[in-house]
């Protein structure tokens, strides 16, 4: 992922969240095939939980930008430890109760998200209160997120080489 100013286009903010979150899912669905091997890509490891994570902490983390700037705060600083960190919970079967879970929480983020850019008007999503990225910029900046999703990919094909 890059923190260079994100590239906008016309679609819906709201839209491109959500479709990376039904993106990231649609994949999520064939993890509880998973062989228990960390996936490498980019000098970094990734599993099912992991990319989960990745996907979850990123959407708070900026949902938490989002809503301290509309309201005049400071943001948060980020302290994940993001990518770069594997922790033996990330290692973990991915079971269908796992996958439950992962529908249940992105399912939520995906409305909250939603809600939150189509109640912004053109102009605050393009001339954002704050230090940062404009509102626009951040969701499409979240469409990256994907990156964990794939980098795990599609497991639907058991069996198959990666």
């Amino acid at each position: 992922m890059s923190d260079e100013i994100p590239t906008t286009d016309n679609r819906e903010p709201a839209l491109v969240v959500t479709s990376m979150i039904d993106h990231v899912l649609d994949l999520a669905a064939t993890w509880t095939t998973w062989d228990g091997r960390p996936v490498r890509a980019d000098e970094r490891v990734y599993t099912p939980h992991k990319a989960i994570r990745r996907v979850t902490d990123h959407l708070i983390d900026h949902l938490a930008e989002v809503e301290a700037r509309l309201v005049g705060n400071p943001t948060i600083p980020d302290r994940w430890h993001a990518s770069a960190s594997t922790t033996p919970a990330d290692l973990a079967p991915f079971t269908d109760q796992d996958l439950n879970e992962a529908r249940s929480r992105l399912t939520r983020l995906s409305r909250i998200w939603a809600d939150r850019l189509t109640a912004l008007t053109p102009d605050q999503l393009d001339r954002s209160p704050g230090e940062g990225w404009t509102f626009r910029q951040i969701a499409f900046h979240l469409a990256d997120s994907a990156y964990y999703a794939d980098a795990v990919g599609d497991l639907s094909a058991v069996g198959s080489d990666r």
